[in-house]
């Protein structure tokens, strides 16, 4: 009876050997996706604002927040170099998915970027821009539109699908580089929405080194985001949504990609109507995590009585 048992043990060890290694081989990646990222995020932050940092009055990478204090969007271009490079240097990963990722979050903080710098803020959202395009006036955010739209569904095409899911995942990877971007309106929400999205990819293994190179990129300059020294800008919201998107793109059956499309397009029109930021006020889960990390909001300043 003994022997029988060991017998079994035996043949069946490399059954489960077998069966073991690709789970530990994705979260192996995943895990030195994440600190590729971080790493990556980190040090090109800290080259980037030891050269154009706030310490500039006049660069054009720095901008006023909504407490009228300095801030520099450098870390835009960090989290996305960061993030980009944890899915190109680490191994184990399939080619498809690396060249998709980086044209998918490259070509959004591209494109972000030149939005940031070049924009004048004189039409805002999706309706804004395509309105003003029909008067026959062409914004930086049209072509940022335009650019994201194009890089997604090249990226999109990477992943060796039919013509149908090109489209439906060209869709997805440039609506959530849009609907990330309308978040970033105060410090560390975006970054905040991209942390919890991403979270829920780390369990699929087409996605979880994706996912976790961004929440690497993301955490390493959360702080900074935080105390509002830096800010994500165009760049490092519309390159980590779609970031998200591919990771979507890259785990879900095709029903589940169409739903999140759904999904992302009815926000985004909400958004043309409603302020999130209205919405998260007046809802105190959502509030509470909104807020947590971040300075006190300023106190209204007193008001004096005539006489």
């Amino acid at each position: 009876m003994l022997l029988r048992f060991f017998t079994t043990q035996a043949r069946n060890r490399p059954r489960l050997r077998d069966a073991l290694t690709p789970a530990w081989r994705t979260t192996g990646a995943a895990v030195l996706a994440a600190g590729v990222g971080a790493v990556a995020a980190r040090g090109l932050y800290r080259v980037l604002t030891d050269r154009w940092g706030t310490a500039h009055p006049r660069g054009k990478w720095n901008r006023v927040n909504y407490r009228g204090e300095r801030v520099t969007l450098l870390e835009g271009p960090a989290v996305a170099a960061g993030a980009c490079a944890g899915i190109a240097l680490t191994p184990g990963i399939r080619p498809a998915l690396r060249v998709a990722a980086v044209l998918a979050g490259g070509g959004a903080a591209v494109f972000g970027a030149y939005d940031d710098l070049y924009g004048s803020g004189s039409s805002r959202g999706f309706r804004g821009h395509v309105g003003a395009l029909a008067r026959g006036r062409l914004t930086t955010g049209a072509v940022k539109i335009a650019g994201i739209g194009a890089s997604g569904l090249a990226a999109a095409a990477t992943l060796n699908r039919t013509a149908v899911d090109t489209l439906v995942d060209g869709a997805l990877i440039a609506g959530s580089a849009n609907l990330l971007n309308l978040f970033d309106l105060r410090p560390g929400r975006a970054a905040k929405v991209a942390l919890l999205t991403g979270s829920s990819a780390l369990a699929h293994p087409g996605a979880a080194p994706v996912a976790a190179a961004l929440l690497g990129a993301t955490c390493a300059l959360l702080p900074e985001d935080l105390r509002e020294r830096a800010m994500l800008g165009d760049a490092g919201a519309n390159a980590l949504g779609a970031l998200l998107g591919l990771a979507a793109a890259a785990s879900c059956p095709r029903w589940a990609r169409l739903g999140l499309l759904a999904g992302v397009v009815a926000l985004t029109a909400a958004s043309e109507y409603v302020s999130f930021t209205h919405v998260i006020a007046v809802t105190p889960p959502l509030r509470l995590l909104d807020e947590w990390g971040r300075r006190p909001a300023p106190l209204p300043a007193p008001v004096t009585q005539p006489g």
